[in-house]
């Protein structure tokens, strides 16, 4: 069963500079988590998948290889949904909405290389709502 509990500390950052978004969406990569995987995908994960009772499964939401995974990091930086919380370089959580209207967390893994997992966010996470609205609100972010 996926978590009950969320942080309520989550807040997206204040109007970042555009240039920097773009900046920091150029140096992020996607790793992964095999807690968060039915299917194995093209991610290179060890072990491949390891789907965990009380985390979300990317595989819920389409997202199963890690272009896509990338693609949706990239996104969400560009168009300003990070927090405000940073560790190193990075921001620690990253939004974003897949095609289907889905909305994903990515968590910061290694601050170093600037490392991100994600995940689907349950329904019973108040914070997905606020992420779904702006995301739509910010419209198309240009690649």
């Amino acid at each position: 069963m996926p978590r009950k509990r969320f942080n309520p500390k989550r807040a997206i950052a204040v109007s970042p500079d555009p240039s920097a978004l773009q900046d920091l969406a150029n140096r992020v990569r996607y790793g992964g988590n095999p807690e968060h995987k039915r299917n194995p995908g093209d991610f290179g994960l060890t072990p491949p998948a390891q789907p965990s009772a009380d985390k979300t499964l990317c595989d819920e939401v389409g997202v199963t290889r890690r272009r896509v995974a990338l693609r949706l990091l990239r996104e969400g930086i560009r168009k300003g949904l990070i927090s405000g919380q940073v560790r190193g370089r990075f921001p620690q959580n990253v939004w974003a909405v897949t095609k289907d209207g889905s909305p994903v967390e990515a968590q910061l893994e290694n601050p170093e290389t600037g490392s991100y997992h994600g995940y689907p966010m349950p329904d019973t996470d108040p914070f997905a709502k606020r992420v779904v609205e702006n995301w739509n609100q910010r419209g198309q972010v240009q690649d």
